[in-house]
């Protein structure tokens, strides 16, 4: 194994686990406000793009790494998804992501 490649792991993990703090504050409901749906959708896309790549390359690091990211991002859009259908007081409302 290249030296290099311990360096692609490491870049890899801090990057897929850099959405950890944003999705624990997105958690509770009503908290998705300063998220905006186009950026979760414009990155959710790249992610997936990414995914592709590292398919056709065979890198598993490239896949994993960006997989973990796409979840995380997957489960920013469904508390977005959740918080534009909730009013403040939690009853069920017709909102705009």
């Amino acid at each position: 194994m290249h030296a290099h490649y311990h360096h692609c792991i490491l870049a890899a993990a801090l990057t897929s686990l850099s959405y950890i703090p944003q999705v624990a504050k997105a958690l509770p409901a009503g908290s998705t406000n300063d998220l905006s749906s186009k950026t979760l959708a414009v990155l959710a896309a790249g992610l997936a793009l990414w995914i592709g790549y590292g398919i056709l390359k065979g890198d598993f690091v490239i896949i994993v790494a960006n997989a973990v990211g796409l979840l995380f991002v997957a489960m920013l859009i469904g508390f977005k998804i959740r918080d534009a259908s909730q009013s403040p007081d939690g009853s069920p409302q017709s909102g705009r992501l």
